[in-house]
């Protein structure tokens, strides 16, 4: 972590929500804000779905060379919907497969930005993680870590319009504002790059 991001991150931390003379909340109290409620636990790697389901060495090979073609293809967007029926592995793949996401950098030149952009794990048995109400929030914020260039951008849209937040915020608003807005704003970065990939898992529930 840079010196710059420290003295950020030690910023944050003096006050849950910072405000400005006028009583608004500043753009740091507008990501402090996002921060809480973005859902920690509906990432891939997040503690609270331990132990990860992960595809074991040597199986499901070939279904998952399938998915890093389809995934590493730069000439057009891709949809792909893995089903099946409970039980048969179908987040061991989501899980297998934002991990090489990870691990794999947009150019050569940055450490920091990779080409998972978000995930989003759904539970019944989470309340925040069995709605779909702070989905585009937490891939937003996801996003902005993976790519730090956007954050004033993404904060300044919040800044602007609070409700955004609100779990019920129309759906079709929240997608428009946090999440076709800011990769917008990332297409002159990306454009000749490889694709950024966003695994969503357990839909359905």
């Amino acid at each position: 972590m840079s010196e710059d991001q420290c003295q950020y991150f030690h910023i944050l931390s003096l006050s849950r929500s910072p405000t400005s003379l006028t009583g608004l909340p500043t753009l740091e109290g507008t990501w402090a804000r996002l921060s809480q409620v973005a859902v920690k636990g509906a990432q891939y790697n997040s503690r609270e779905r331990q132990p990860h389901p992960k595809c074991l060495e040597g199986t499901r090979v070939d279904l998952l060379k399938y998915i890093h073609r389809l995934l590493d293809d730069r000439q057009k967007n891709q949809l792909i919907w893995l089903h099946g029926t409970a039980g048969v592995g179908k987040s061991a793949v989501a899980f297998t497969v934002a991990e090489r996401m990870r691990s794999l950098k947009m150019t050569e030149e940055t450490n920091v930005e990779k080409r998972l952009g978000g995930t989003f794990f759904f539970s019944r048995e989470n309340t925040k993680r069995r709605t779909a109400g702070y989905f585009f929030a937490t891939l937003v914020y996801q996003l902005a870590n993976n790519f730090p260039s956007i954050r004033k951008d993404v904060n300044k849209v919040i800044h602007n319009n609070p409700a955004l937040l609100d779990p019920d915020t129309p759906l079709c608003d929240q997608m428009e504002a946090l999440f076709l807005r800011p990769l917008r704003w990332l297409r002159l970065r990306l454009r000749g790059g490889p694709p950024l990939s966003f695994i969503i898992d357990a839909l359905d529930e």
